[in-house]
């Protein structure tokens, strides 16, 4: 394990009670942040429903800098970007953050299931026993030169009794987990925090993309009964899988919608700028739904005078277009396959980013995943901004839900090491257990 420099080390996450919280989303086409007011439940309207609000304060956007493919590779620039997204919330929100949320769209992150069992002590599932049965199966993990990220209880097992959720207090011989790890490589998170440390912030949390996207926009009957989650960003195309409401399995592959921008660049000769404004404007994966006679302008790269633009019909668009989505979600369509956890994800995915929102995305993924698709954007709360009502948006909102109620079984404190963490009984695994026992 690694240890990452901040404020937050040390810290598990925390609920947020009141004042502010802020979200950070470090993306490969744009870098956005969110700044909230957490309004406890005492000062909330009659009319709305659990233990504290969030109303949007501040919003601030930037084009992304110095990230490349969800990694830091130009410090200078990835800096600059964000103090410009931040100030422009910091102005909006009337208020000054010392803190921030962060995503993790980079790194290469993996997972894997690990079964561990323990004899309860007293023939009672007791919050100690809960400790040592995760301390168990998280001696087991070996990431290498990776940093766990996430360490997720996907279900428990009471002697015979599968799928249990909350075993704290029920009557059994033996108790058993399946824990779900997602690791990431520890130089992608020194360099996140690199940079946002020269921003003169700290990050209270790292959440992996699609995880945090995934806290925005689905609703709670799907990740119960089993779905995946898909968001398609910039540069890459992350997944995960969700299971009686708990993370199971996330992935990436590295394709996203720049490199939809590019194909059309170089099919059509012209500048990446004039590619992204027809992907936007004209851009379909539907070559049936686009007329054969309605014609664009394309001006060609580096030409002048009349032979400067040429005419082409809408339906040569979308023949780029579509091949390079559907090698995204064959690529999802085999890493799923690859996982094992086929029969967790359920029969139903929701697709959410910024290059979801292109026509006839959500045709072409059911067709590729064979499964029930709907697109996914972010909760409307008090404060939101229509323009920023969409997927693209969908990581930074659901970092502020984080930040709101932070899962205590899915965030590692960043500041343990190896020793920290495998050790059966260890302080560490002592109070996450102690604090997974109390939230069930």
């Amino acid at each position: 394990m690694v240890e990452l420099r901040g404020k937050a080390q040390g810290k598990s996450p925390q609920p947020a009670r009141g004042g502010t919280v802020a979200a950070l989303d470090i993306g490969s086409s744009k870098i956005s942040c969110l700044i909230a007011e957490v309004t406890p439940a005492k000062s909330r309207q009659i009319e709305s429903t659990g233990g504290n609000d969030l109303r949007l304060r501040g919003v601030g956007h930037q084009l992304s800098r110095g990230v490349r493919g969800g990694a830091v590779v130009d410090v200078d620039a990835a800096e600059r970007a964000i103090r410009l997204a931040v100030d422009a919330a910091e102005r909006m929100a009337g208020q000054t953050i010392s803190e921030v949320h962060v995503n993790v769209s980079g790194g290469r992150p993996s997972s894997k299931l690990y079964v561990a069992a323990e004899a309860t002590q007293t023939g009672q599932v007791s919050p100690r026993d809960i400790e040592r049965v995760i301390a168990n199966a998280m001696a087991q993990v070996d990431p290498g030169r990776r940093k766990v990220l996430h360490a997720t209880p996907v279900q428990y097992q009471l002697d015979a009794a599968r799928g249990v959720k909350s075993p704290l207090g029920m009557y059994g011989e033996k108790l058993g987990v399946e824990l779900g790890v997602v690791t990431v490589e520890p130089a992608h998170l020194h360099n996140l925090m690199l940079v946002i440390e020269r921003a003169h912030l700290n990050a209270a949390s790292f959440v992996v993309a699609p995880y945090a996207a995934a806290k925005s926009v689905l609703a709670p009957d799907e990740g119960s009964l089993g779905v995946t989650l898909i968001d398609m960003g910039g540069a890459t195309t992350s997944f995960a899988i969700f299971f009686e409401g708990n993370l199971v399995h996330a992935d990436m592959v590295a394709l996203g919608g720049q490199h939809i921008t590019n194909d059309i660049a170089r099919g059509l000769s012209t500048t990446i700028a004039h590619a992204e404004r027809m992907k936007t404007l004209w851009g379909s994966a539907l070559a049936a739904q686009v007329d054969e006679r309605d014609m664009v302008s394309v001006p060609l790269l580096g030409e002048k005078g009349f032979d400067a633009v040429q005419q082409i019909p809408k339906s040569m668009l979308a023949g780029i277009i579509r091949p390079r989505i559907e090698e995204t979600f064959e690529l999802i369509r085999d890493k799923i396959e690859a996982s094992g956890l086929r029969s967790f994800a359920g029969r139903r995915v929701v697709l959410t980013g910024g290059a979801s929102q292109l026509t006839g995305v959500r045709e072409v993924a059911a067709q590729w995943l064979d499964r029930q698709v709907r697109l996914g954007t972010p909760e409307i709360t008090p404060g939101i901004p229509d323009s920023i009502a969409n997927g693209g948006f969908a990581v930074a909102a659901g970092l502020l839900n984080h930040a709101l109620k932070p899962d205590a079984q899915a965030s590692v404190p960043k500041s343990e090491n190896r020793e920290q963490l495998v050790a059966g009984g260890a302080g560490y695994m002592r109070k996450m257990g102690r604090w997974i026992a109390e939230s069930l």
